[in-house]
């Protein structure tokens, strides 16, 4: 008789504040055989503190492949396997999404242990829409490409949801402002659950003017969110504006005929971007 196959738990470790782990998450890390975790140092003084000392084993985006191959190897053997990350609920923006496919496909039991999410607890408190949303995770680190990306965001109307790093939040600010508009609504999370939590809204130019004054406010783990565009609203323009953006840009770059048609008119130079970049795509 074959033997029956390992349970693969995927448990959510706190984002900051150790008091935040559930009971069932401690229960299930001592219980398995080992655990598969992003950064072994990290995880092992969280573990420690918790009086856990489950075996633990590497299981980050240079390794994922391979060892998610061997652990499936245990799986079938009967193993029961935990994966957490650094912070919060595996497999948001972090390692751990092959070997959960690859059990699920091999007919492996995977269970949930739920917990903390940055994501969803910066939204929680952001004052923003959150009967719908969409999560982005981390935008591209190259500027050209991280504008492209919310340019075609422009028009969502759910709530968008980004994660950022402190070397790069003042330029991921600033290239919102450009794309979405500087005078929408937006929050920003840092540091969530820490000492120094800080849930700070305004405007993205007013967030982009809060978060350079102050080198200090630029450091930590970050949460962006941002209103989605109002309901009416859209990257449509009148008549006017898209005479204005044709004479201009038959003669200019995009980009430039955009912002003078807004001076123009106006009207927003992202919408205006918007619908000249919809007007090549369809041409």
């Amino acid at each position: 008789m074959a033997a029956e196959t390992g349970i693969l738990y995927v448990v959510a470790t706190p984002i900051g504040n150790l008091q935040d782990i559930s009971a069932r998450a401690v229960t299930t890390l001592k219980q398995v055989s080992r655990i598969a975790a992003e950064d072994t140092r990290h995880s092992r003084k969280l573990l420690s503190q918790c009086g856990i000392h489950t075996p633990l084993l590497a299981l980050h985006e240079h390794n994922e492949a391979e060892v998610s191959v061997a652990l499936l190897v245990r799986l079938r053997s009967g193993y029961d396997l935990a994966v957490i990350c650094d912070a919060g609920t595996p497999l948001i923006s972090d390692p751990g999404f092959r070997l959960v496919r690859m059990a699920r496909e091999a007919g492996i039991r995977v269970v949930p242990v739920p917990g903390p999410s940055a994501a969803i607890t910066a939204l929680s408190a952001s004052g923003l829409p959150t009967d719908r949303f969409v999560f982005e995770g981390f935008l591209p680190a190259r500027q050209t490409a991280r504008r492209r990306r919310l340019q075609m965001l422009l028009d969502e109307p759910r709530t968008l949801v980004f994660y950022e790093s402190s070397h790069r939040i003042s330029e991921c600010l600033r290239d919102m402002g450009e794309a979405l508009g500087a005078d929408r609504q937006a929050v920003v999370a840092r540091e969530l659950t820490k000492t120094f939590e800080t849930i700070q809204g305004g405007t993205l130019a007013e967030l982009l003017d809060w978060i350079s004054a102050d080198a200090n406010r630029q450091r930590g783990e970050f949460v962006v969110l941002v209103r989605g565009m109002p309901e009416g609203e859209h990257s449509r323009i009148d008549a006017e504006g898209e005479r204005v953006l044709a004479v201009l840009h038959a003669e200019l770059p995009l980009r430039q005929a955009a912002s003078l048609a807004a001076r123009i008119t106006g009207l927003s130079r992202n919408r205006l971007y918007a619908y000249g970049l919809a007007i090549k795509k369809n041409d």
